[in-house]
This record gives structure tokens, C-alpha cells and sequence, in this order.
């Protein structure tokens, strides 16, 4: 079972470059959980499994040299539910479907691979603890650096600066 959540239902085991596998497919995960229970519930799932994956990496690579093996991408997932969390939260607040606001999706995924692939500042003292929770921390602390560059980006273009949106009809 710790396998399988680490490895986010063997998204981790997908070559190459397990951690954007492990990023899209909490693509359609966040957009059940949101359609099923709303943003709130997409805060709350990522809290959940930054504990799941806690306990899981304490339990499945305790005894291990590799305290961040490739297939672990629960940490993925939760980084990449945090980059969403905007966009959630705008739609839900706009009353539109979130799939119609595709651009900050694809902004979120990207900003969030960026910030998680490069490791700036604290992502990387975080990454660098050599323990579980600098294996989820790292994640998180991208997913929080992406969500605020998407919520600027936004913010951007809403106040007319970067062009017109078009109507969502």
C-alpha cells in the first residue's frame, strides 16, 4: 500500500522524468476531488496526503541509502494541488467550470515543475534535509512559489495589463 500511494497509483514508475508523470496525473485527481467536493476539499486532500506521504516514506524507505527515490511522486501530487489551489478557488469564486481557465492550469503545471526541477532559496535547504519531510517540504514550498506566481499572472491580466481575457461563455 505504501507503494502505491508513493508512487500515486505507479504514475512514479513512468519514464522518463517520473516527477512531471507523477505532476500530470495529479492533474485529473485535482479536477475530481474540486468536481466532487469543491477547492476547500483540494486544500484538505493535499494536507492529507502530505501526512500520507510522511508516514509512507518514514515506513516504505526507512532502512534505505535513497531517502528520495524517482517512483516517489506523492510529493508531486501534493506540490502540484497546492499550484493549482488559485485556480480552484477563482473558479469556484467566478462560477465557471475550471477547465475554461486552461491557461492558469498550464501555468501552474509549468511554474510548479520550474520551481521543483530548479529549487530555489528554501525549496532547496528544504530538499537538502535528507528526510521525509524535506522530500514533501521541498514540493510544497514550489507548489506555494508557483500558486503566487499564477496568482500575479492573474492579477495581471485580469487588471488589462498583459491584454484582454476573453469571455468565457
Amino acid at each position: 500500500m505504501n507503494r502505491l500511494a508513493l508512487s500515486f497509483f505507479g504514475a512514479g514508475y513512468l519514464r522518463p522524468a517520473p516527477g512531471t508523470w507523477g505532476s500530470l496525473a495529479a492533474l485529473p485527481a485535482a479536477w475530481l476531488v474540486y468536481m466532487a467536493l469543491g477547492p476547500i476539499a483540494l486544500a484538505i486532500g493535499a494536507a492529507l496526503l502530505y501526512a500520507l506521504g510522511i508516514y509512507a516514506i518514514n515506513a516504505e524507505l526507512k532502512d534505505q541509502d535513497d531517502h528520495d527515490p524517482s517512483w516517489v511522486v506523492i510529493d508531486e501530487v501534493v506540490g502540484q494541488w497546492i499550484a493549482l489551489l488559485p485556480i480552484a478557488f477563482g473558479a469556484y469564486n467566478a462560477g465557471v467550470d475550471p477547465l475554461l481557465l486552461w491557461p492558469g492550469i498550464a501555468a501552474a503545471f509549468l511554474l510548479f515543475r520550474l520551481f521543483d526541477i530548479w529549487k530555489p532559496w528554501i525549496i532547496g535547504k528544504a530538499d537538502a534535509r535528507g528526510d521525509a519531510t524535506g522530500v514533501m517540504l521541498d514540493d510544497v514550498l514550489a507548489g506555494i512559489f508557483a500558486a503566487i506566481v499564477v496568482i500575479g499572472i492573474a492579477a495581471l491580466f485580469h487588471s488589462g495589463v498583459l491584454g484582454e481575457i476573453p469571455d468565457q461563455e
